[in-house]
């Protein structure tokens, strides 16, 4: 039973909830976490365990198809890895006019490559849009699974992550990097949160991007997350070194699939990224201007 945030017609603001099947649990009105950040105050023990009180007391669900799901995030902030598999290291290297070593150095180095991706305000969630940039020539969707990570750094559970990005701004100087990533609608969380303890091994999923514009399909490729380079506690514990989240966070941690240099995205494309066991995100792009 996956978390969510979801919202009613006659709610004046999401709630959190978990899914069962085609309905919806409220969870604070069943006696668990009643917000999101609330949650991730709490270890991922006693999560689990007012969870699963929240599943035994059989709250009253509300059909799914009566909600809107929101991005899975409250008052978390966004982080996101680089250069964690092959693919984007040497996409990477194709991009840029300079410093063109920096990205091989940084795939093999000891300290990953870290950077602050989205607040709260600039995500957007199911069926919501994401944006490219008005003064960008050259924008991809990143498909990535974001970890949802607690006050103390556990890892309670899995989400979708779109890291939209330019790459020719990126690619123009590494220095550009928060502008390429960071702005309004720069990212896709959602649908859900697959927590640890029932999805089980995480490390051998596949994820799926699919492209459509006009109603066809112009894009789509898998990776794994077996062909990620780094370990998520590897990540996790860099994110948190000097650093502290008490609402907990959100890391997207890289991507594997990379559309070829001639592909960029426009005003009016669909992003369909899907990981196995986590769900399936969607998002129209639209051009900022």
């Amino acid at each position: 039973m996956p978390l969510c945030l979801y919202q009613t017609h006659d709610a004046a603001a999401p709630r959190l909830g978990l899914i069962q099947g085609q309905y919806v649990i409220g969870v604070a009105a069943a006696g668990g976490p009643g917000t999101l950040a609330d949650a991730l105050t709490m270890s991922a023990a006693d999560l689990q365990s007012r969870l699963e009180t929240v599943i035994a007391n059989g709250g009253e669900g509300i059909p799914l198809d009566s909600v809107t799901l929101f991005a899975p995030i409250d008052r978390q902030e966004v982080w996101a890895a680089g250069v964690t598999y092959l693919r984007s290291r040497d996409a990477r290297m194709e991009e840029s006019t300079s410093a063109k070593s920096a990205y091989d150095l940084v795939y093999e180095a000891d300290r990953p490559e870290i950077f602050f991706k989205a607040t709260p305000n600039r995500v957007s969630g199911p069926g919501a849009a994401v944006a490219i940039r008005g003064d960008s020539t050259w924008d991809v969707p990143e498909p990535e699974l974001a970890l949802v990570i607690n006050r103390d750094g556990e890892i309670i559970g899995y989400t979708i992550g779109n890291d939209v990005s330019s790459r020719s701004i990126e690619g123009e100087n590494p220095l550009y990097l928060p502008q390429a990533k960071f702005y309004s609608k720069c990212a896709g969380l959602g649908p859900v949160i697959a927590l640890t303890w029932e999805i089980g091994e995480i490390k051998d999923r596949t994820i799926r991007l699919t492209i459509r514009r006009g109603g066809e399909v112009i894009f789509a490729d898998e990776t794994s997350t077996s062909q990620i380079h780094r370990t998520f506690d590897d990540l996790v514990s860099y994110l948190r070194r000097y650093n502290e989240f008490p609402s907990g966070v959100i890391l997207m941690t890289g991507t594997g699939i990379i559309p070829p240099s001639e592909f960029t995205l426009e005003d009016g494309d669909d992003v369909e990224i899907a990981i196995d066991g986590v769900g399936s995100l969607r998002n129209p792009v639209i051009r900022l201007s």
